[in-house]
């Protein structure tokens, strides 16, 4: 939107200094030249009353008496010609190449022809019309500032609200947005500060009877274990021991049900993608891994970014340590992390490329498949980390098959947004590794 609005108004502009100012370039040129002339007319008319005057009153005409009506000033007279009756021809001043000429005879019969540089006219409308330039060069420059401002104003709260609604999603309380000044974006903002309250409502309380229903099913299925347990202690029969020991082993595994449920039922209430600043993420990764490259000798080499991703701090650090581990164990050289910007909807692609053999060419089409592996490892790490990818909206690819390269998508956020205005930044970053 900011794009098409900036590029609108510099199209509205651009036509109409098309339109308007070549037009009125033009017309001041003319004006200049017409102006030129009517000057030089008056002069020369006046020169040749003057010497009418003086030739009828008997005073002898000299190229002295003509110096006067001429000059070295840009636009005026720079050349006279004057034919007496008697066939005398006098001149003063010294006559240009290229002129603009005009001429008058008197009742006398005295004529008189009086010429300006055309180069003077030229100059001097050239200036005029620098003037008329330089202002549309100045319409122009202020109208893109204004569109700047307008399309930041417009696009600002909307790249608010998409950080709003991005959290929303997530589950986390939002923070309020103040009033943009703009009537339907206020609206649509107001409207989902009350969805957000609504839904946070509702999600504390499932939360709640989340946090009673842990608390009610593992009360007794704690005392059944204790009871069981002391009852497998007690027995002398064998077979009571060992049907005693077999319901321990039922009430283990409903205690891990009801652990897999609960922990499934939190993740699906929001289990919180944030706005994650990298640089602190890399470096975690960085100080993790780097002596156990050096230790294989070989070089971990992280580039330093600026960017901001939505994502879950603790699942993202896992994806990135899954995948430099992999690099450790599978590949060769000198591993690089990268992080660049894609696209035109602020994408953040994470690049993890090394220097080895790369990923056989059979292995490629199933590389993120469960328990398929190169050899080593269990064949869960990629798969893992490429639905933690998921889960945050983003997704995990293999860019390059030799030498390997896995580029992980994540949405960032644009450079003109204030992230501490929309939602607080991630603090803390758990370090987990997760291998193929």
């Amino acid at each position: 939107m900011r794009r098409r609005v900036l590029q609108a108004t510099i199209s509205a502009l651009a036509v109409a200094v098309v339109l308007l100012g070549i037009p009125l370039g033009f017309f001041v040129a003319q004006l200049v030249r017409d102006d030129a002339l009517r000057d030089l007319d008056l002069r020369t008319a006046t020169a040749a009353r003057a010497l009418d005057v003086r030739y009828q009153a008997g005073e002898t005409i000299t190229e002295d008496n003509l110096a006067s009506y001429v000059s070295s000033a840009p636009g005026a007279g720079s050349f006279i010609y004057v034919q007496l009756p008697d066939g005398t021809e006098l001149t003063a001043g010294a006559e240009p190449s290229s002129t603009f000429s005009d001429s008058t005879v008197t009742d006398s019969g005295i004529v008189v022809v009086m010429s300006v540089s055309w180069w003077d006219v030229f100059w001097q409308a050239a200036r005029y019309v620098a003037i008329v330039f330089a202002l549309g060069v100045s319409a122009v420059v202020a109208g893109v500032s204004i569109a700047i401002w307008q399309a930041n104003r417009l696009t600002a709260p909307l790249v608010y609200l998409a950080a709003s609604a991005e959290q929303l999603g997530t589950g986390q309380v939002r923070p309020r947005i103040d009033r943009s000044g703009i009537e339907e974006i206020d609206q649509v903002a107001e409207e989902l500060a009350r969805s957000a309250d609504r839904m946070a409502a509702r999600l504390a309380a499932e939360r709640q009877f989340a946090s009673d229903a842990s608390h009610q099913l593992r009360t007794p299925l704690t005392a059944l274990t204790m009871r069981l347990e002391e009852i497998a202690a007690t027995t002398r029969q064998d077979e009571v021991r060992e049907e005693a020991e077999k319901s321990l082993e039922q009430v283990e595994r409903l205690v891990g049900v009801v652990d897999d449920l609960l922990g499934r039922s939190r993740r699906a209430l929001g289990s919180g993608t944030e706005l994650v600043v990298l640089q602190p993420l890399l470096d975690q990764q960085s100080e993790e891994w780097g002596q156990a490259f050096r230790t294989a000798g070989r070089s971990l080499v992280i580039n330093e970014t600026g960017a901001t991703v939505f994502a879950t701090p603790g699942g993202l650090a896992q994806v990135l340590a899954t995948l430099i581990e992999n690099s450790l164990h599978h590949g060769g050289g000198t591993t690089s992390v990268t992080t660049r910007e894609s696209g035109t909807n602020h994408a953040i692609v994470i690049e993890v490329r090394d220097e080895g053999d790369g990923v056989p060419e059979e292995l490629a089409p199933r590389i993120f498949e469960r328990e398929v592996t190169g050899g080593r490892g269990t064949g869960l790490g990629l798969a893992l980390a490429r639905d933690l990818v998921t889960a945050d909206g983003g997704r995990l690819e293999l860019a390059h098959r030799a030498p390997a390269a896995f580029a992980v998508f994540l949405q960032g956020v644009p450079q003109m947004v204030d992230l501490d205005t929309v939602v607080p930044h991630s603090s803390s970053l758990p370090q987990r590794r997760r291998g193929r």
